[in-house]
């Protein structure tokens, strides 16, 4: 029998209807959400030598558990185990880009968003905290600091999360957004350098001439 509960979040009041699945365990499900999916990896199966890694068959499970009670473990076979790794990397790094509609993201600020991420996946960092739309705008502050700066955009990169990484340390509240918000202030180098890139990029992408339209309306 599932029984109701209420977990309290910083948005909203989730609800949590707690099942006894089939094998015992108890799950708990949020909302509406009728299925949860988990990633099972048996470190036993999984045997490394130097930089060779054998993966037994079965060291890698999918668990499905379903709101009526049922539960199904899937183990992923060792033949398709790189269709599976490349299919969650795509998902990975095309999750990153997801941005509320509006902050969109240019494709100049998708390209810095999937190098951070990467960044972090390749020192073994999977679950770091997302920010929606943090990567916003990113782009041209990061063009705008290289011109002011003289420096390579991957010097840059890396002196931009140096920041972050040194507020973090010291317990401050500094987000992406909010750091690379403060180079936008029109009183700094930077933030000059980033309204004129902005301006240009607007004329360019204008699709008809405003003073030429407002002719047509005899102003």
């Amino acid at each position: 029998m599932a029984e109701t509960a209420e977990v309290s979040t910083k948005k909203a009041k989730a609800e949590i209807t707690l099942v006894k699945m089939e094998d015992g365990r108890e799950v708990g499900f949020a909302g509406k959400r009728r299925v949860n999916k988990e990633t099972l990896i048996d470190e036993g199966k999984i045997i490394q030598d130097g930089d060779t890694i054998t993966l037994q068959e079965g060291a890698v499970s999918v668990r499905m558990d379903y709101r009526n009670g049922a539960t199904r473990t899937y183990p992923l076979p060792n033949k398709l185990i790189g269709k599976f790794a490349g299919h969650g990397g795509e998902q990975k790094y095309g999750d990153e880009l997801a941005a509320p509609a509006d902050k969109p993201l240019t494709e100049d600020d998708m390209v810095l968003a999937t190098d951070d991420l990467n960044s972090r996946i390749q020192i073994g960092e999977w679950g770091a905290a997302r920010e929606g739309g943090g990567f916003a705008g990113a782009s041209v502050v990061v063009l705008a600091i290289m011109e002011a700066s003289s420096k390579t955009m991957d010097e840059v990169k890396a002196f931009l999360q140096k920041k972050l990484d040194a507020a973090k340390a010291a317990e401050q509240k500094l987000s992406r957004k909010e750091l690379y918000d403060s180079f936008r202030n029109p009183n700094s180098k930077v933030g000059q350098i980033v309204e004129r890139m902005e301006k240009e990029r607007l004329a360019k992408e204008s699709k008809v001439n405003a003073d030429d339209a407002l002719a047509e309306l005899g102003a």
